[in-house]
């Protein structure tokens, strides 16, 4: 079969899942004794900020065995759907074809812009994965691109996915650097295999993605960070969804789900190595690229519970997404419901969750053959470890110094200040910090590793 046939084939199939009846989905088949339910979870298993509610959460098995404690004369089945970013989840679940889905804070306002639109309305029901500076997206270049900063962007081609959340990192950047944001640049509304494609072939002057592209792309040598979207200090996360219709109909099972959600929150909090391979298995992403941003000290922060800067986070987006015409007003209190969160959670233990803060920056060395990873205070004393074990090692992490946002340590922009070995992500951070500390300087990654023994 040639491939435009294939192609053609999946069009058609594609079509036929469309017109299939709801009664697929959890919330339109009717409970019984014998009866069988099944609950369709949208998910995106390379959007590793997900993964308590998608690929780990799969894994694990949590939401079966969570369904099969319910005891209530129903036979539950899953359909785990995967899909590269939101936008089709957001479209099967106003057409009623999936009741729970994962997706980042800009796609879910998108989310509960179409639900009210097509009198369809979705909830926002818990968080997996945030950074509250908003280091999750970042925008990179070619490794041997001359581009050091945004304001070298301008008239360029920069490759993203519109609507999403490295949009908008994207977007807000680039007013903060003067460039207007629709003319200053030719923006490739792109899917992010697509646009780390175009970059490797010249197409595309950067790519601004959301994670795991850029830190993928730079364990592989095949891009650089020239903007970490930390420096906007505004939080980004993904967040869990659900069709409401189907959460009033079946609350025990969006419960469920839930509960189970909690559980591999708990499981990667508590094992981030092991939860990191069984991703990387799941997936094909290196694990050292998921725990980059998985880790113990990676630069998402793993927790249900929708706190109150990631919903006031929201509320500014909203302007970003009209602005581009992507959506008009959002009633973000409205969408926002952590009723099912809170008594998955109980009352006591979500409280305690919203007050619970990111882990402390750290500098971390993950050692071949290791379950753990070993920390550091400082990174001159991570180096010194790194230069004794080169040879032993799968991974070394730091954190930038002015944002924290870790990053791979052979990737990071190194600065010396006298003793002082300092990491950034991205060059314009380093030089907003030289300009401010006379005497320091750029230096190579191998000079900083000597340095440090």
């Amino acid at each position: 079969m040639s491939r435009t046939t294939t192609q053609r084939t999946a069009v058609a199939i594609s079509a036929a899942v469309l017109l299939l009846p709801l009664s697929a989905c959890g919330g339109d088949a009717e409970a019984g004794s014998g009866s069988t339910v099944t609950v369709t979870v949208g998910y995106q298993s390379r959007t590793i900020n997900t993964v308590t509610a998608g690929t780990l959460l799969r894994s694990l098995g949590s939401f079966e065995k969570q369904l099969n404690a319910l005891h209530d004369g129903v036979h539950y089945k899953v359909d785990w759907q995967d899909y590269a970013t939101g936008a089709p989840i957001t479209a099967q679940m106003t057409a009623g074809k999936i009741d729970i889905g994962s997706m980042g804070d800009f796609p879910l306002l998108i989310n509960a812009a179409r639900g009210k639109q097509l009198n369809s309305p979705t909830r926002l029901v818990s968080v997996t994965g945030y950074n509250l500076r908003g280091g999750l997206n970042t925008i990179v270049t070619a490794p041997d691109s001359k581009l050091a900063s945004l304001k070298d962007l301008k008239g360029k081609k920069v490759s993203t996915s519109v609507g999403s959340a490295a949009d908008g990192t994207l977007v807000r950047a680039l007013q903060r650097a003067g460039i207007d944001p629709n003319g200053g640049i030719e923006k490739l509304n792109q899917q992010p295999s697509v646009g780390a494609s175009a970059l490797a072939a010249g197409s595309t002057d950067a790519l601004s993605q959301f994670v795991a592209w850029p830190g993928l792309l730079a364990f592989q040598g095949k891009a650089k960070a020239i903007y970490d979207g930390a420096r906007l200090n505004l939080p980004t996360f993904h967040g869990v969804t659900a069709r409401e219709d189907f959460a009033k109909q079946r609350p025990a099972v969006l419960e469920a789900f839930l509960k189970a959600q909690a559980q591999a929150t708990d499981y990667l909090n508590d094992h981030p190595v092991d939860a990191a391979e069984k991703v990387a298995k799941a997936t094909g992403l290196p694990a050292e690229v998921v725990y980059l941003y998985n880790g113990d000290h990676g630069i998402a922060t793993f927790d249900p519970a929708i706190k109150p800067q990631l919903v006031s986070a929201l509320k500014q987006d909203v302007s970003v997404l009209k602005s581009a015409k992507l959506t008009g007003d959002v009633d973000v209190d409205s969408f926002v419901d952590d009723r099912y969160v809170k008594k998955a959670l109980g009352a006591a233990a979500y409280g305690k969750h919203l007050a619970t803060k990111p882990a402390p920056a750290a500098s971390e060395a993950w050692p071949k053959g290791a379950s753990k990873t070993l920390s550091f205070n400082s990174p001159s004393k991570l180096l010194r470890y790194v230069a004794m074990h080169r040879d032993d090692l799968r991974a070394a992490y730091v954190p930038d110094t002015t944002t924290g946002t870790l990053w791979f340590a052979d990737k990071a922009v190194w600065v010396a200040d006298g003793d002082r070995l300092l990491p950034f992500v991205a060059p314009d951070t380093a030089q907003a910090y030289i300009a401010a500390h006379g005497g320091a300087r750029v230096v190579p990654y191998a000079e900083a590793l000597e340095r440090a023994s």
